[in-house]
């Protein structure tokens, strides 16, 4: 199969849908399919406009020069246009964020060409966003050019289905882990008494790590004398610094260790002596780190509106909550009940998660079947 993936932003930037694309993309090429990827983000180097390779992948850059090297062209739509002519393809997955300029230009053009378009989106659509998506499917025709609507999971379609009314419908295209990757070698177990929690984000507004640490104080001082609870916080970002004056403010210091950025294996072994992941957001399209977790064997803590409970069934694979004073519940009823943490535990490690690579290839192919259904019907 000829498959042409278009991103705003790709290699040599890096976030959550750059490494989901790169991730896909490789390995549809490892079975035998045609695959390039069309972005807006100029490479290194001299490479800004034209073909480059990337891990082994061919890249078509469509790259303008903007302050901030923003991932915006002024002739998006034909330049795209012009790629997809000169080497057809016989599907165009488009992956789109809350803002994605270069993808809904590069929809057009493939709705131009008549080629059939799958387009992904890997985030929330909430109500502030709404009025430009219509705006898209207006300038689209979504609803009768045959294009197939999907996002990463059930809490994310139905806020596509919300914003886009006319779409006939949303799929469910699941982002992938290979769960080899993310298997434990051991695991270390803690002190009695003491529950010990990780977490791993980046630490934007949005993710709220504020919250996160509010309510591992709250669940600390339920259990008073009769518990310790510990909580690692991998990553950094704009919040950092304030969550750290927050615990240090309240005597927690010792509690909660800011660990900074980590490498995989380092992820790895803090997952190794954790007793569960926390993840108190509830914008998540998806939560490939809280995946990530639970492949390595966590009971996931989830909020209930996060796309995270695609993966995280309460009581089976973690705790689903309502909300932060939920979450506060929940870290107190794992450190009263270890015996809940383990036998989590233990089902995680028997059963992978259906969000895996080889399951998430089979996902992706239906939906290219239905883009081309929808295509051929319109």
């Amino acid at each position: 199969m000829r498959i042409a993936h278009i991103s705003d932003c790709y290699f040599p930037r890096t976030g959550g849908i750059e490494t989901q694309v790169s991730s896909l993309a490789l390995r549809q090429q490892a079975r035998g399919d045609q695959v390039r990827v069309i972005t807006a983000t100029p490479g290194h180097g001299q490479v800004r406009a034209g073909s480059d390779v990337v891990d082994g992948l061919d890249v078509l850059r469509i790259a303008a020069r903007m302050p901030f090297e923003l991932p915006v062209h002024p002739r998006t739509r034909s330049s795209v246009r012009a790629a997809l002519e000169a080497e057809p393809a016989d599907v165009v997955h488009v992956h789109v964020g809350s803002v994605s300029p270069f993808a809904w230009g590069a929809t057009l053009a493939a709705v131009d060409c008549g080629l059939p378009v799958l387009v992904t989106v890997h985030s929330m659509w909430g109500p502030l966003a709404r009025p430009g998506y219509g705006l898209a499917e207006r300038l689209a025709h979504w609803g009768s050019r045959g294009i197939q609507l999907s996002a990463v999971s059930r809490t994310a379609a139905r806020e596509v289905a919300r914003a886009v009314p006319q779409a006939q419908s949303v799929i469910v295209v699941p982002n992938g882990i290979d769960p080899l990757d993310w298997r434990l070698a051991d695991w270390h177990e803690g002190d009695p008494g003491e529950l010990r929690l990780v977490t791993v984000m980046r630490m934007a507004p949005r993710k709220r790590v504020g919250a996160l640490v509010r309510s591992a104080a709250m669940a600390q001082r339920a259990l008073g004398a009769q518990g310790r609870l510990r909580l690692t916080l991998i990553g950094d970002g704009p919040e950092r610094s304030r969550a750290e004056k927050w615990v240090a403010a309240h005597g927690l210091a010792d509690q909660f260790r800011f660990a900074g950025r980590l490498d995989r294996e380092g992820i790895l072994d803090a997952f190794s002596r954790a007793d569960a992941y926390a993840q108190p957001s509830v914008r998540e399209s998806f939560g490939i780190a809280a995946l990530e977790a639970r492949t390595a064997g966590l009971p996931v803590l989830v909020r209930k509106e996060s796309g995270s409970v695609q993966f995280v069934q309460d009581g089976v694979t973690g705790l689903v909550v309502a909300d932060d004073a939920g979450l506060a519940a929940a870290m107190v009823r794992l450190a009263r009940e270890p015996g809940l943490a383990a036998r989590m535990r233990e089902h995680n490690m028997a059963c992978p998660p259906h969000e895996q690579w080889s399951n998430v290839l089979v996902d992706v192919d239906k939906a290219y079947a239905a883009a081309r259904d929808r295509a051929a019907a319109s």
